[in-house]
Order: structure tokens, then sequence, then C-alpha cells
């Protein structure tokens, strides 16, 4: 007996109707997300602009949205131009590359006159420079440069020393229960992985160190070290930096220790070349191009701080100084470089931006 068989169909299960808690939960967190979404995009626009501006921005909103922008604001635009979405550097075209390894971008700082001690000594450490002042008893600026390849690994952290060859030199008990740490002005880590154990002691002797609060030591200062070392040169390739000290403007100069002046801020000031992007096309006759960055924070400066509102020309820099930085380099791309503010410290490869996070948050 034959027929057809017949086939079975699978009913199929209605999925349940979704009950009140579960909508209650699907629509709180459609809600945050475009919560986040709003207070990142407003908040990238209110932190825009200089230190200046966004304090008189401020006083149109009220405290308790204004620190909704402030978080939301600064977070999403250290992204932003980490990643080089956001914001402008300061960069021209030449055609006289630098010579490659010398410590000087384009010469030593040149004194023009106060408040720059008048009695600077260069002290050659191989790997950087030292401006010495006995009159300040600590370096009136340190020069130093960065190649790209870090070919050694940082060892064990040496002790400070005493400096046998400036006589002058602080001890290191000299700070001690001073309040202040001893701030390296060439970097510890940047010297120890490009040229070795014995460069990374240098930097311990005490005619390399000036007095730092530690908010300003272990917070910025730090960040932009590593930042300049293990992140820009891999992007940008080598690096030279020139790193110094400002005196108060007003009142009594503080002191420590045997007469050590007490800084009221320090300076950064970081330069790169790299190939023009142009380079090749149309007969460029231009093929090298020159970044810089300056920076000045203040001693009293707080823990997680964002660089970039400190961010200066290096103009201001020199008048402020009494230092006429990069003395070699040709006006025409001296003037306008020194004169131009960039709105953001340099951007990064975008595989490094959690490099740059962990850099500022202390990792």
């Amino acid at each position: 007996m034959s027929g057809k068989a017949k086939g079975t169909k699978r009913k199929s299960r209605k999925q349940p109707p979704p009950t009140p808690a579960r909508r209650m939960c699907r629509w709180t967190a459609i809600a945050m997300v475009l919560y986040v979404v709003a207070m990142c995009c407003a908040g990238s626009y209110m932190m825009r602009g200089t230190a200046r501006e966004i304090a008189d921005r401020k006083q149109d909103w009220p405290d308790f949205l204004w620190s909704r922008f402030e978080s939301y604001g600064n977070w999403t635009n250290f992204i932003l131009e980490g990643l080089g979405w956001r914001g402008a550097d300061a960069v021209y075209s030449y055609d006289v590359p630098a010579p490659e390894g010398s410590i000087y971008f384009a010469g030593a700082p040149v004194r023009t006159g106060p408040p720059a001690p008048n009695d600077i000594t260069i002290v050659e450490r191989g790997e950087f420079a030292i401006g010495w002042s006995d009159t300040l008893l600590h370096p009136a600026w340190v020069a130093y440069h960065i190649p790209r390849e870090a070919r050694f690994k940082q060892g064990k952290r040496p002790s400070f020393r005493r400096d046998r060859t400036i006589p002058n030199a602080p001890i290191t008990t000299d700070y001690t229960y001073s309040g202040f740490d001893r701030g390296h002005m060439a970097p510890n880590h940047a010297i120890a992985t490009r040229f070795g154990e014995n460069a990374q002691r240098d930097t311990f002797q005490m005619g390399n160190i000036s007095p730092q609060t530690p908010a300003l030591n272990r917070g910025v200062w730090r960040e932009i070290e590593l930042a300049a070392a293990d992140l820009w040169t891999a992007r940008y390739g080598e690096i030279w930096v020139i790193v110094g000290t400002l005196p108060a403007t007003s009142g009594q100069i503080p002191k420590i220790g045997p007469g050590i002046d007490v800084p009221a801020a320090y300076y950064a000031i970081i330069v790169a070349e790299t190939a023009s992007a142009s380079n090749g096309e149309g007969g460029n006759d231009e093929p090298f191009e020159v970044r810089a960055l300056a920076l000045k924070f203040p001693q009293d400066i707080e823990l997680g701080v964002f660089a970039k509102y400190y961010i200066v020309s290096i103009d201001s820099l020199e008048q402020e100084s009494g230092l006429d930085f990069f003395p070699d380099l040709p006006e025409f791309i001296q003037n306008p470089l020194e004169a131009e503010t960039p709105t953001r410290l340099w951007p990064v490869r975008f595989w490094d931006i959690w490099g740059l996070l962990r850099v500022h948050c202390g990792g």
C-alpha cells in the first residue's frame, strides 16, 4: 500500500513579548549610550581652544554641568588629537637637515639677557649637555636628543650621586625633607634605552637635577618624557629636546638646602624632523619638515592634568627665559615656527593610542 508521506510541520514557538522590566533595561541602555555620545560631543566642543578661552566659556555654565563637559570633553579630545583627527601642529618645510645624532637641533641656547643667569657654563655629557649655573645651583637648561631606535633595555634605577665635574653642584642630601623631588632634566628612561647603562648613570648625577614638586615630576613632566621617548620617536624619528627652568617674576625666590633656587616653572621644547609629505612631487625644493612643540608647566601643577593646556609658543619662552633657542636655524623658518602656538600634543600612530592613554594615566 503506497501513499504520500505526510510531512510534519514544526510548530514555531512565538517569543513571548518583552516584560516591562526588559523594556525598561533596553531603553535605559539606549538612553545611557545616547547620553555618553551627547556629552562627548558637547564636551569636545566646549573644551576646544586655549586655556583662557575655556576659562571664559566656563563662566556661562553651572558648575555641575561644566564638570561633566570637562570630563567627557578632555578625554574625547585627548583621543581625537592623539589620533591626529583634531588640532594643528607647528610644521614648516625647509631644505637643510639637522646633523643626525647631534645633541642640538640648531645650536645651543644663547643668553640674550635676564632672567637667564649670566654664569651659564655648558657641561658636555656625551649624549646630553647641561647649561649649568652656580647662581641657581641647578641647570638653567639641558639639551638632549632621542634616536628612534631603543637599543638598550633600561636597567636597574641607579642612586643619585655627587657630580664631581661640577664642584658647586649640590649633594643628594641637600634635597632631603625639602618637599621637592630631585627632578631629572635629561631623563633617565630616554637616555638609558638609547645610550646604555653608563649614560643612564650620568643622568643621576646631581648636576642634572633641579627641584620639582612631586605632582610635576611624577605627572605631566614624566608623561612628556615617556611620550617623546616611546611614542613620538616611533612616528617622527629622531627627536631633539631642550628643557629648562623659569624663575619667579615677583617676590622673593624660594630656596632649599645650601641656597638652591626653586624655579617657578619648567619648560620643554621638542623638535622633530621628517621627510616632507610632498617630497619628490612637482620638483619640491624643500624635502624636510620641522615640527616643534613647546610647553610650560608651573610648579604648583596638579596630578592628572592634560598637558595640551600648557602648550605655549617658543617666542614666549624666549622672552620669559632670556634665551635664544635654535640660533642656527634660518630666520625664514625660525620666525614663523617660534611664533606659532600648536593646539595639540603631537599625534601618535593609530596603534599607539593605548600607549598614549597609559602614559597619561601613569602606567
